[in-house]
């Protein structure tokens, strides 16, 4: 029976493809549930070069007995999970998407806490957006060399937007003299959702504008590279610029809504050293869902039909459609 169950959760290995269905919304929130394990962060570099020579050994048909299909896509999941798909290189731990919710939410929580001043809104919305600029630079279609001059440019724009936009909504929130001492609390505990998904949508623009000049690789049935396309480019960007936009809604709004029902309670009002730590697990469970379900939103490999690409590239190929990384 458990071999049974074990055949059904892990299929046939097949290198470069998830074992779960693509094409369903679904099957994209349990394969990037995998990617965004939080224990991948504490697999040694021993294990991951195990794992990375598993997944060659399979490419060149030289695995050792007795290998399962459960070791090979645990292998491909290590390796997802550090390396870069396009640099082979390790990612920065606090950038991956497996370290995006561990290091994420104690700046979640310092956004959403209540009696920001000035200076404490533009010291967590800075964090926030380096955080982002380097989760979005770590992630990126790395196709195309990107110069250090256009990170660089790409996170000042992004953390500036996000200040100014923070720091405004505050100013008009404390300068509504109709609002009661109480409803402005509660609206300012809600200014960080704008502000926030605002700022991703410029930060992802801005971090990878290069991929908008250069263009991005588009790959055939077979894999081979047909050409570099802007389109697929601008398609890459605004599936990204769209999951960064839902990513914050769960994180930025309910943490707010379940925070004001619980400090009412008899619990928190008897002991109210617990509203930090019972604040920062509701925003870890917000934060939990919320990743997994904004980036399941399109598949990290995007599909587009040949026709829609440049005339030039579309005459280079016979498929009929074509994929390229869309980036995390």
């Amino acid at each position: 029976m458990l071999d049974v169950a074990t055949e059904a959760a892990y299929p046939p290995f097949i290198l470069g493809k998830s074992r779960f269905e693509q094409s369903t919304f679904y099957g994209r929130f349990r394969h990037f549930l995998d990617i965004i394990d939080p224990r991948t962060l504490f697999v040694t570099e021993s294990r991951l070069k195990e794992a990375i020579q598993l997944l060659e050994d399979y490419k060149h048909g030289t695995l050792p007995p007795g290998i399962t299909n459960k070791e090979l896509w645990g292998a491909q999941k290590i390796k997802q999970a550090i390396i870069h798909p396009d640099t082979n290189e390790k990612i920065f731990m606090p950038f991956r998407m497996s370290g995006y919710v561990p290091f994420g939410t104690p700046i979640v929580v310092g956004l959403l806490l209540p009696n920001q001043t000035l200076a404490s809104t533009v010291f967590w919305q800075w964090l926030n957006q380096s955080h982002n600029a380097g989760v979005n630079y770590a992630n990126r279609n790395a196709t195309k060399p990107s110069p250090t001059s256009k990170f660089i440019l790409g996170y000042t724009g992004a953390v500036i937007s996000a200040v100014s936009i923070a720091v405004g909504l505050n100013i008009l929130v404390q300068r509504a003299n109709k609002f009661t001492p109480s409803t402005r609390l509660l609206i300012q505990r809600f200014v960080p959702f704008p502000a926030v998904a605002s700022a991703n949508v410029c930060n992802v623009v801005l971090m990878r504008h290069g991929e908008l000049e250069d263009g991005i690789d588009v790959l055939d049935s077979s894999g081979q590279i047909v050409g570099s396309s802007r389109i697929a480019a601008k398609h890459a960007l605004l599936e990204t610029a769209l999951t960064r936009v839902v990513l914050p809604m769960p994180i930025l709004v309910l943490p707010p809504i379940i925070m004001s029902v619980l400090e009412k309670t008899s619990l928190l009002r008897s002991y109210p050293r617990l509203v930090l730590p019972v604040h920062s697990l509701v925003c870890l469970a917000a934060f939990g869902l919320a990743l997994p379900l904004a980036i399941s939103l399109f598949p990290q490999m995007s599909e587009i039909e040949t026709s829609r690409l440049e005339p030039e590239i579309a005459a280079r190929t016979t498929s009929r459609t074509v994929v390229y990384n869309k980036g995390l």
